[in-house]
């Protein structure tokens, strides 16, 4: 065997002994939070670089949110039988970012209900393709098994309450915000939300290509009237509701009155890019890498406005 190909094997045989690991931390009565990391996907997270959340319901289990990949999902589903015996009997998709549908194959696989906001499917539909082919080259091997399983009980309406297993849910949805279908999950027996990507704390919030900001402030105006007692985001710790207008709601709407004066001023998206003061969010993880993205496309969404 050539010396290259040896030393490719032993470069990649113990990342791939490795596995990520999936720990629930009790928020409140009955509902867990696995934080996950606030830096890129990689290797070594199997791409779970997001919150994934627990309720335990009398009468089973509910996951928000499945994970990138069908491995992952395996791992959130073990970490899950450490906490309760119950089965997973639900998973909530709360967009259509990977992390937070792409581990629904595993979960279908187990008998679960997949739910979602009827406006997060087009957008799994539009993005897997490139969802799935950015995984697979990142994770390899890693990646097998993981397959487009869409969500097959729907959301239409803005405000929904379930009743899971004997769990009062209410599912939200404002219009969307980091991607069209976000829809946050509160539980207003305990006070407590799961935000999803409505809120970013610790790292830098994301604007893609499909987000809406003028729509993603209006879900957060919801989770300011709320004034959730847990108030569990999409990425980073369990926050309050200071730490999350600090990091996700005032970069916003910073980044939007900045972007809005320089479209009414025709200045040129470069120049509007670069005089933007990223001092107060500086510290956030990814802001440097993040940040010129985010401008550009707040930018072109004003123009569009």
């Amino acid at each position: 065997m050539p010396r290259l190909v040896i030393a490719l094997l032993l470069c990649i045989g113990p990342a791939l002994s490795e596995a990520v690991e999936v720990r629930f931390q009790k928020v409140a009565e009955n509902v867990y939070v696995h934080v996950g990391d606030v830096g890129a996907r990689t290797v070594q997270n199997e791409a779970l670089n997001a919150n994934i959340g627990l309720v335990v319901a009398p009468g089973g289990a509910i996951v928000i949110d499945p994970g990138a990949t069908y491995l992952s999902a395996r791992d959130i589903h073990q970490a899950v039988a450490r906490i309760t015996p119950l089965p997973v009997r639900w998973v909530i998709n709360t967009g259509g970012q990977d992390h937070r549908w792409l581990g629904n194959g595993y979960f279908r696989d187990q008998g679960a209900e997949l739910i979602a906001h009827a406006s997060a499917v087009p957008d799994m539909r539009a993005r897997a393709g490139d969802q799935i082919q950015a995984l697979r080259a990142l994770l390899g091997a890693r990646f097998d098994g993981t397959r487009p399983v869409f969500p097959d009980r729907l959301i239409a309406q803005a405000d929904a309450t379930l009743d899971l297993g004997g769990a009062r849910v209410e599912l939200l949805h404002r219009g969307g915000g980091h991607t069209p279908g976000d829809m946050m999950v509160w539980l207003p027996a305990q006070g407590a939300l799961f935000a999803g990507d409505i809120i970013y704390v610790d790292r830098l919030l994301a604007v893609l290509p499909v987000s809406n900001t003028r729509r993603w402030l209006a879900a957060f105006d919801e989770v300011e009237r709320l004034a959730p007692k847990v108030l569990i985001p999409g990425h980073g710790q369990p926050a309050t509701l200071s730490v999350a207008r600090a990091q996700t709601r005032d970069y916003l709407s910073t980044l939007r009155a900045h972007m809005r004066r320089a479209v009414d001023d025709l200045q040129d998206i470069g120049v509007a890019i670069r005089s933007f003061d990223l001092g107060p969010f500086k510290a956030l993880n990814n802001a440097v890498e993040l940040h010129p993205g985010n401008a550009s496309r707040v930018y072109l969404e004003i123009e569009r406005e």
